[in-house]
């Protein structure tokens, strides 16, 4: 069987610096795909949206744009400017995003509880656009009833993949997935079937393979982002690398550096990175303060060389904090 390993976007972390570090140092993934691009009327993609897309700073890599939005005619326009400016042959519709700014819009899984909505919205896209096009959804908003006629609907169209986060809306990032829910999508549908949810460490990948052995697409996000190494493990048998971690971390912080105004600017980002990884080494408290308080580069780095004579033995410890 062979298997395809895809990179979940996470919004401020899985930016261009980060997937191209991560493909120059670890075991690569086979899609990469951005954070979410958000559909509105007239769109005009900014400087930073056209990094993410943009052919030349993800040379190497197979980019899938994500697209949030719920008005069929505002995502068909920003479909075609990735298509015809960016040569881009897939896109990805946001359908499991939980954040409430979000979801009180009836965007990501919000659009989950708008089914006759969602069908219409499903027609006029794959009826008007000649591209590929995956989805990644949860199962519901609120019920687990909801993802009987969510079925019901995706099997209507010709989804390039479907990737399943088995979790309802109210479950934000809470809670074990809902296996059975995922099980009978499995069962079910004809298209591609790939999952993403609680994919921590390599016991958490071998559980799951092992209840679900045909299953050949997986998603990885927070798992990824607490331990780089964690497809190293799993696909090559490589034991975790602390070094390679901190070659891995000091390119994205040089790269950030040049891209980057201003000290607090490229501190904000590794803040956000250091909020999943601090908890994967012994003892990581006094650090990864120290590292959340720094406002100078000097401050940081000596928060990060104190952290790094830690021991880091990755379990998942970071991504379940989420």
């Amino acid at each position: 069987m062979t298997y395809k390993d895809y990179m979940a976007p996470m919004e401020g972390i899985t930016n261009h610096i980060y997937r191209k570090a991560y493909q120059e140092f670890y075991y690569p993934m086979d899609k990469y795909f951005t954070p979410f691009l958000a559909a509105k009327q007239n769109k005009r993609l900014s400087a930073k949206e056209i990094r993410e897309v943009s052919p030349e700073t993800n040379e190497g890599l197979t980019v899938i744009p994500q697209i949030l939005g719920n008005n069929a005619e505002d995502f068909i326009q920003l479909a075609k400017i990735l298509r015809d400016e960016y040569g881009h042959k897939e896109i990805n519709l946001n359908l499991g995003c939980p954040s409430g700014t979000v979801t009180a819009k009836g965007k990501g899984a919000g659009f989950l509880g708008e089914p006759e909505k969602l069908d219409a919205f499903l027609d006029s896209v794959y009826s008007s656009l000649d591209m590929e096009i995956s989805i990644k959804t949860r199962v519901g908003t609120d019920y687990e009833e909801d993802w009987e006629y969510l079925m019901d609907i995706y099997e209507k169209y010709p989804i390039k993949e479907l990737i399943i986060h088995p979790r309802l809306l109210k479950d934000h990032y809470k809670g074990k997935p809902r296996l059975e829910l995922f099980r009978q999508g499995k069962e079910r549908f004809s298209m591609p079937v790939g999952y993403n949810g609680n994919l921590f460490t390599k016991e958490d990948y071998k559980n799951f393979t092992e209840q679900f052995p045909q299953t050949e697409i997986f998603m990885f996000g927070r798992g990824i982002i607490a331990n780089p190494g964690l497809l190293d493990e799993i696909r090559d048998g490589k034991a975790p690398d602390k070094k390679k971690l901190r070659a891995f971390h000091d390119r994205i912080y040089s790269q950030y550096q040049e891209i980057l105004s201003g000290e607090r600017n490229v501190l904000f980002r590794m803040k956000e990175l250091w909020n999943y990884m601090a908890p994967e080494f012994s003892n990581y408290e006094k650090p990864a303060k120290k590292i959340k308080k720094s406002q100078h580069f000097s401050d940081y780095e000596a928060a990060v060389n104190l952290l790094f004579e830690q021991e880091w033995k990755p379990n998942g410890a970071g991504a379940d904090r989420y």
